[in-house]
């Protein structure tokens, strides 16, 4: 595996492999890489002829308040995962090399979608997110980019981002990897002390129980929340069924996703679950 932090060597390297006749893969990361990444990344190298994967913590996703400085970084112990997993490429730049005169200028903002759910916790982060992924797909060019469904309303961002400036980048969505209990994987579960990490599986939790009461006809919402109000230790922020394509209210006969986000002291955790399209009147 090479690995580079200049944009232009990246950008040279995965054109070179394009011209060759390859496939190109890329596995965008900010690092801290769990079984989850490994996932994304095993699943690029059995589709594509090269893999790349990117490493960078994004200071422009981060709030004022939030735990950018916390974010564990770990480059050599990365650099020998995504190696093992079967990347070819690991372009880890330092923030002077994606925005060289400091914040951008321009920015890249998906409207309406961005604003909802953890868009309403979080009002800076998807800016940051499409204006980082927007650079990452210009520099690797046509290639195939896999995105996992933890980061789930991300993932719907990310997939009207391309669609809406025709970005000739193909979106591919890989399952949640979790943990025995059924804790999603996340670089933030490291923070969490024994006892939060030990109500944490109450996300997942929920979510079954949302997903089973929808199944019956009954509310999945406030199936949710009641599961979520047995743990004194988690401050539940919200817990929704929407459409799985636009977040929106749910359409009749429309595939849902049911989302979740709660803190569990300092540390902000979101899970989610899809369920097959069920009639308007469950969801009421």
């Amino acid at each position: 595996m090479e690995l580079t932090p200049s944009s232009s060597t990246f950008q040279k390297m995965l054109a070179a492999a394009r011209g060759s006749g390859l496939g190109v893969g890329l596995v965008p990361t900010m690092g801290a890489l769990h079984a989850g990444h490994i996932s994304l990344i095993e699943r690029a190298r059995e589709e594509c002829d090269a893999v790349a994967v990117s490493l960078f913590v994004n200071p422009l996703q981060f709030g004022p308040a939030e735990d950018f400085d916390a974010y564990p970084r770990d480059l050599e112990r990365d650099a020998e995962k995504a190696a093992q997993a079967g990347a070819d490429c690991l372009f880890a730049p330092a923030a002077a090399e994606m925005f060289p005169d400091g914040p951008p200028a321009t920015t890249v903002r998906v409207e309406a979608l961005s604003s909802i759910l953890e868009g309403a916790a979080r009002p800076t982060h998807f800016e940051g997110v499409c204006t980082v992924v927007t650079k990452l797909l210009s520099l690797s060019g046509h290639c195939r980019a896999y995105f996992g469904e933890k980061d789930y309303q991300q993932l719907v961002i990310v997939r009207r981002l391309v669609a809406d400036l025709s970005i000739d980048v193909v979106i591919v969505a890989c399952p949640i990897v979790r943990e025995p209990d059924g804790l999603a994987l996340s670089s933030r579960n490291a923070r969490l002390t024994p006892a939060e990490r030990e109500v944490a599986p109450v996300l997942y939790r929920a979510l079954s129980v949302g997903a089973e009461a929808l199944s019956t006809g009954a509310d999945g919402e406030t199936a949710m929340g009641s599961v979520l109000a047995t743990e004194p230790l988690v401050d539940a922020d919200y817990a929704v069924v929407r459409d799985a394509e636009t977040l929106g209210e749910p359409r009749e006969g429309a595939s849902l996703r049911l989302l979740v986000a709660a803190r569990f002291g300092s540390v902000r955790l979101i899970d989610n679950l899809g369920v097959a399209g069920v009639e308007t009147r469950s969801l009421s």
